[in-house]
């Protein structure tokens, strides 16, 4: 008991480390759901091209030896604007190309053309950059700073994850809930048709959406790239997965319901991998996923927006 009351703490860091990520991508499996009722299974896909595209950052920043060329905080910088412009990017592609022609066929066909996507995206990334892990340098881009709190250390990666993420999550929803173009989102959700009959560009709104999911989930994937150190072209899966089951377990189609799943969804994994055994660790995340689901089949936070007629 002892041990496990020393531990805890530490755990209790790594669950909402771990809960930031999955938040960060289940937002945007949430947002497309909401105005679109489709899953984008190829977001898992989005989130790590964008850790590749700041591996490839570092490429250009930082000589073979791991020495930045120019100063550590403005490679860090330059990671977040090209994976997050980069991966923006390709939403707007993968919504305009695979799913926008789809939009009026039945609704398996955008499924499987998100399953073609996706596996397009991890092909490709295989076959052009290799199948193998990529490092990342990070020894001497990340400072060592450590802060100590009781039995708990936050490093400085720790803390930039929850804090920009949190961040990150407060504008999206402030986005959505008090400006104009939010405003635009949430009546196109309720009724794509009756939105562009009250004049709302509903494809400029779905674009609009597209973007700032994978643009959320190419930040992701530059700060899993920092924690863990290496990409890989098959990362995208489980941790798509993953961000999927939080989204479901907050409740499909609400903002806030998928950062209270993701959250909820690190804090489980962080918890069980020590104190149960590592191999439970996804068959406790989907048990939860299938306890909250049997309770309430809306999620957490249930589904904000109302049945269409």
């Amino acid at each position: 008991m002892d041990l496990i009351l020393q531990q805890l703490p530490q755990q209790l860091v790594n669950g909402l480390v771990l809960g930031s990520m999955y938040s960060l991508i289940a937002l945007g499996y949430t947002m497309v759901y909401g105005i679109l009722e489709m899953i984008n299974f190829a977001h898992g896909d989005v989130y790590m091209a964008g850790a590749f595209m700041g591996w490839g950052v570092t490429l250009v920043l930082v000589n073979p030896s791991g020495v930045p060329l120019i100063a550590p905080g403005l490679v860090i910088l330059a990671m977040f604007v090209v994976a997050t412009g980069g991966a923006g990017l390709l939403g707007i592609t993968i919504e305009r190309l695979a799913y926008r022609p789809l939009r009026t066929a039945h609704r398996l066909a955008p499924l499987i053309s998100a399953l073609g996507v996706s596996i397009f995206l991890e092909n490709i990334v295989a076959t052009q950059l290799g199948a193998r892990g990529h490092l990342v340098p990070t020894v001497n881009v990340l400072p060592a700073w450590r802060v100590n709190v009781g039995s708990a250390t936050i490093s400085f990666i720790d803390g930039l994850i929850f804090v920009l993420a949190i961040g990150l999550m407060l504008a999206l929803d402030f986005f959505v809930r008090r400006t104009r173009y939010g405003t635009a989102m949430r009546a196109t959700a309720q009724d794509r048709e009756a939105a562009g009959f009250m004049g709302i560009e509903v494809n400029r709104v779905i674009m609009v959406t597209f973007l700032l999911g994978s643009a959320l989930a190419g930040v992701a994937g530059v700060l899993s790239g920092l924690l863990y150190t290496q990409v890989d072209f098959f990362m995208g899966y489980l941790a798509g997965l993953k961000a999927f089951t939080a989204a479901v377990m907050g409740g499909i189609g609400n903002i806030r319901g998928a950062v209270v799943g993701g959250m909820l969804l690190g804090l489980i994994e962080a918890q069980s991998a020590p104190f149960i055994h590592a191999d439970y660790v996804n068959v406790l995340s989907f048990g939860v996923l299938i306890l909250v689901l049997l309770i309430k089949p809306s999620g957490l936070l249930g589904e904000q927006l109302p049945d269409k007629v």
